[in-house]
């Protein structure tokens, strides 16, 4: 079944320049193998295709239940220089929370 991951973290995001910075925090301790395994830097690129233009970089914090991601080049040059809705990055984090995860249905709830 597939299932969004807000369904199952939450997650919080910022910047330090023109790089994006995302905390995504599993709701449970029985989740956090669910978001390791399927919330790659590379998925996460993808989902944030046409946004990120430089790399994505991911940090396991098994012990907060969480993964921290950052994505270079995703703020237009970031608060002081871009021109950007967003360009501190603080709905970046919705946005990786409606990224869909395929899992097994007895796992979560």
């Amino acid at each position: 079944m597939k299932i969004q991951l807000r369904e199952i973290c939450h997650a919080r995001s910022g910047d330090k320049g023109d790089t994006a910075n995302i905390g995504l925090i599993a709701f449970k301790e029985e989740y956090y193998p669910l978001i390791e395994k399927h919330v790659t830097a590379e998925r996460v690129q993808g989902h944030f295709a046409g946004i990120a233009f430089g790399g994505v970089e991911r940090y396991e914090l098994p012990n907060l239940w969480a993964l921290n991601f950052l994505l270079h080049r995703a703020l237009g040059g970031g608060g002081t220089k871009s021109l950007k809705n967003d360009a501190q990055g603080k709905t970046l984090a919705a946005a990786l929370l409606r990224m869909e995860i395929e899992i097994n249905e007895e796992k979560v709830r």
